[in-house]
């Protein structure tokens, strides 16, 4: 359901830096526009916001939010390879499947582009000491990449996409949650069906505001651990 990606996409946005408690959501017509739907499919993802207890809604006013949850924004992004390789690790990367395609309403609304336009579309699975630690679906604008290669995603996207197409990654936005592996996750990864893993969604955006890449992620949790150090920061009050 497009609303629902929708909710998901400005829940994340409402937990950046860019939102405080109380600031306004953009509204309805704005945000159609955005993500090129009509306002009613808005209006059921921001209810969406409401049921989940995010914004809130003020007659005649407009839309705030109420509060924040546990997504955050990490102040060092650092790809997967390059944190293999500060432990000494080299990564293996398998590109399963690597196709150009026209982008679905979902994909399409979390790299604010139109809908049909072309993306790439990648499965690889990532490797460690001959261990798969990571099974990585990943969607990524054609415009921005035109030589984008197998040879490519074999190594690292970020060193492509910064040393090579010259864009820099200046953020990254993610979301994990626990989930039990199917059957073909579960053979993707070389564990038993139903162990404990994890989804992460990742959307990572340049400095120029374009989202440049869309990845959804299945880690073997008890393979791979990744710690966060996130900064509490303290807002100094002014003197009355």
């Amino acid at each position: 359901m497009i609303y629902k990606s929708i909710a998901d996409r400005l829940r994340i946005r409402l937990n950046s830096a860019d939102y405080s408690i109380g600031s306004p959501l953009p509204a309805e017509i704005r945000l159609a526009e955005e993500f090129g739907v009509s306002r009613m499919t808005i209006r059921k993802a921001v209810d969406l916001l409401v049921s989940w207890g995010l914004v809130v809604r003020r007659h005649g006013s407009g839309t705030y939010v109420a509060k924040k949850d546990v997504h955050h924004e990490t102040t060092n992004l650092t790809g997967f390879i390059e944190v293999m390789r500060n432990q000494g690790k080299e990564v293996v990367s398998d590109v399963l499947e690597f196709v150009v395609m026209p982008a679905p309403p979902a994909i399409a609304s979390q790299l604010r582009i139109k809908i049909d336009e072309r993306i790439y579309y990648s499965r690889r699975v990532r490797s460690v000491e001959g261990k798969p630690l990571m099974v990585e679906d990943s969607y990524m604008p054609v415009k921005l990449f035109r030589n984008l290669s197998v040879a490519h995603l074999e190594g690292s996207k970020f060193s492509y996409i910064e040393d090579e197409c010259h864009i820099t990654v200046c953020g990254n936005y993610e979301s994990l949650t626990p989930v039990l592996a199917d059957k073909k996750m579960a053979k993707l990864l070389n564990i038993n069906e139903l162990t404990p893993i994890l989804r992460i969604t990742s959307l990572s955006y340049s400095d120029s505001g374009d989202f440049v890449n869309y990845s959804v992620m299945f880690r073997n949790a008890s393979e791979y651990q990744v710690d966060y150090h996130l900064r509490r920061e303290h807002v100094k009050e002014l003197p009355a």
